[in-house]
């Protein structure tokens, strides 16, 4: 098994059947892209998120990637979704 710095889920630019990316699912004016903006703009690093510079080297289980953990809390607190089973359905809509 490869060491992988962080978990990932699929890649927006992957083919699928319907529609043909997971990038058209959501519109050019949706707020997800400002989110996707800010956060891409961040050092997280620098910010003193845990993990942000983690390395290929560590052992155990990869944590989450706290880049995509910003965007889902962004998300949520701009939808005014709080709980994190209603931010979990959220995430899988």
């Amino acid at each position: 098994m490869a060491n992988r710095t962080f978990k990932t889920g699929e890649s927006r630019e992957q083919p699928s059947l319907l529609p043909a990316r997971i990038e058209d699912y959501v519109g050019p004016d949706n707020p997800v892209r400002a989110i996707e903006s800010f956060v891409c703009a961040l050092d997280l690093a620098k910010l003193g998120f845990r993990h942000a510079d983690r390395g290929a080297e560590e052992v155990g289980h990869p944590p989450y990637d706290p880049a995509d953990l910003l965007r889902l809390y962004l998300y949520g607190y701009i939808n005014q979704v709080r709980s994190s089973r209603r931010l979990e359905r959220e995430a899988g809509r």
